[in-house]
């Protein structure tokens, strides 16, 4: 099944515009209950006044409050990034850690986070269970699981980690794009005839193709 997901999406990455492990930590805490591409309409701004955690460590928070409004829930965002900025510059003399064990002790930040930042930034493999990857995962049956920390044990078992990248990149494109929470576009899935969960959506083809979904960037 993933060799036939990767072989529809054969250009899955991360989806959020970044430079840098700095960048790409703040814009993954950001993206939490929102869209990337939301996301990415606010951080030129963010990191074009704040573009290294020693500025946005000593940032006020009304101000980052006001660039990241669109994303809701800024009190809680902001006092993130600039918490977990203020930890890289105290902590880490303002450098990114590499070691997940580093990461999860920043402030907003999980293994999810951790593991974004490390298999993007750093190339270090991971499993990152995101509402995507675990709804579809699940759908696919290779996880039972019902927790994000068992979903990404329960994963890492089933392929090389060489691959859990990419892997986590490619699901994440199907469940955006075809693979939707609510009437998945069954009917124009590539894994459709070997999916346990065929038919929870419209199994036309032009139907289905009708609820295909691009990101808009």
């Amino acid at each position: 099944m993933y060799a036939k997901l990767a072989a529809c999406y054969p250009d899955a990455h991360c989806e959020l515009d970044h430079e840098g492990p700095f960048q790409l930590l703040v814009a993954t805490v950001l993206s939490a209950q929102t869209t990337d591409r939301r996301v990415n309409g606010v951080t030129p701004v963010l990191f074009g006044r704040w573009p290294d955690p020693q500025s946005l460590a000593g940032a006020d928070s009304a101000e980052v409050e006001q660039v990241i409004r669109p994303l809701g829930f800024y009190h809680t965002k902001a006092a993130a990034v600039i918490g977990l900025s203020e930890e890289l510059v105290d902590r880490f003399d303002g450098v990114v850690p590499a070691r997940i064990e580093d990461l999860v002790t920043l402030r907003g930040v999980g293994r999810k986070t951790a593991n974004v930042v490390l298999g993007n930034a750093f190339g270090i493999p991971g499993i990152t269970p995101d509402t995507h990857v675990i709804r579809v995962t699940c759908r696919m049956g290779w996880t039972s699981a019902t927790t994000p920390d068992r979903i990404e044990a329960e994963i890492g078992e089933l392929f090389d980690p060489k691959d859990w990248v990419k892997l986590c990149h490619v699901v994440i494109w199907h469940g955006r794009r075809r693979c939707h929470a609510r009437r998945p576009a069954c009917g124009v899935c590539p894994v459709a005839a070997l999916c346990p969960s065929f038919g929870e959506g419209p199994t036309d083809p032009q139907e289905a193709a009708r609820l295909v979904r691009e990101p808009r960037r």
